[in-house]
């Protein structure tokens, strides 16, 4: 599928616009609200089902809010941004348009209070006269609806072909930054903003967990990660790349975290404690004798509209739901593996997927399962 392809993707959402309206009126009833306001960025795409209103990539804010209640949906922005969201952002949807001169610095706070004047207002930003909610709204975003499924799965699937094919383009000699800017240039093509990149090689794969990339040119090892995002959906990938024959080390610690990988794959089903699947995936780290690694890096957790919606510890509460992006990293010192996965009928899906690239097979519990390897140049 072509990015413009793409587009299809988001032109008939009316069934998913009906079931987030649901969910927020649910919420409103739940927590005794009477107005739900949304500018976090993730929340903006969640209920506008793609719509994106940052403009600064640093930031998690946007610049345009949503101001939702049982019977009225309101966007509140300046008037540098009003035509772009209406034109681009929130095409074919209800909403009524709220604007205020930019130069306003109180402009949001007074259409909010206007609009909302003796209302009780949920909020996920900080705001005097409202009550602060923005935890809370992780429950409506965490089970995705048939369409969003879909968006994901052309994500992670797009991901992961420009992952593999920049994974076969780098050169010895590339500098870090040189590896990070292909694989950017190979997603943005696409529509998909590269989140997070980190690159390292040799030496620093070994010693940093989150290696930013800097000038140090690739001698024989790489580590390419990326957290890529398309309408607001977030697809977590990591894949390694060595040029001549592997050290026996390292092919042994790959097997060992594919393994571990298995077993959190294939624990993560509906209903399923997430504390329970690290400590079975902390059993793994045991049987395959790296026992103290898990204790070196988080593990990853659930996903969907943030990279992580929260880090999976052995004191975490959640359970797993239906139709839930999850994305785990386990990582053995000097390798690592990581996928986005959704829960189906059909038992954990991987979105993201690289075609052409190496796999061993693992058994978990029985079952033969493939999980990426090292690709060999």
């Amino acid at each position: 599928m072509t990015n413009k392809d793409s587009r299809m993707l988001i032109t008939n959402r009316n069934e998913e616009i009906k079931e987030k309206e649901r969910r927020v009126i649910e919420f409103l009833e739940r927590n005794e609200l009477d107005a739900l306001l949304m500018n976090r960025r993730e929340n903006f795409a969640w209920f506008t089902c793609g719509g994106d209103n940052h403009v600064l990539s640093a930031s998690e804010f946007g610049v345009a809010s949503l101001l939702v209640t049982a019977k009225e949906k309101y966007v509140l922005t300046s008037n540098i941004e009003t035509q772009r969201i209406l034109d681009e952002e929130l095409t074919g949807q209800d909403f009524e348009m709220i604007r205020f001169p930019w130069y306003e610095s109180e402009g949001l706070r007074k259409k909010i209070m206007k609009i909302g004047s003796g209302m009780r207002i949920g909020s996920d930003i900080l705001l005097p006269d409202a009550d602060f909610v923005g935890e809370k709204l992780r429950e409506l975003r965490c089970s995705l609806t048939a369409e969003e499924i879909d968006r994901y799965r052309w994500l992670g699937k797009k991901t992961g072909e420009c992952l593999s094919e920049i994974g076969r383009q780098i050169q010895t000699g590339d500098t870090e930054h040189e590896i990070a800017a292909k694989l950017a240039n190979e997603l943005m093509r696409f529509g998909i903003s590269p989140l997070v990149i980190l690159i390292a090689t040799d030496q620093r794969i070994f010693k940093y967990r989150h290696p930013i990339p800097t000038d140090r040119k690739l001698e024989r090892y790489a580590m390419l990660v990326v957290n890529a995002e398309k309408w607001g959906l977030v697809a977590s990938l990591t894949r390694l790349v060595h040029f001549g024959k592997v050290p026996s080390m390292i092919q042994k610690k790959m097997k060992a975290v594919a393994e571990v990988d298995a077993c959190f794959i294939q624990e993560t089903r509906p209903g399923n404690k997430f504390s329970d699947i690290l400590a079975k995936g902390v059993q793994t780290y045991q049987k395959v004798g790296f026992g103290e690694e898990w204790k070196l890096h988080h593990q990853g957790g659930p996903t969907g509209y943030r990279p992580r919606e929260y880090l999976v510890t052995p004191h975490t509460t959640g359970v797993v739901l239906d139709n839930q992006a999850v994305a785990w990293n386990p990582s053995i010192t000097g390798t690592k593996l990581e996928d986005t996965i959704i829960t189906t009928e059909k038992g954990p899906e991987v979105l993201t997927v690289t075609p052409k690239w190496p796999t061993l097979t693992v058994e978990y519990e029985g079952t033969k399962i493939p999980r990426p390897d090292i690709l060999i140049r």
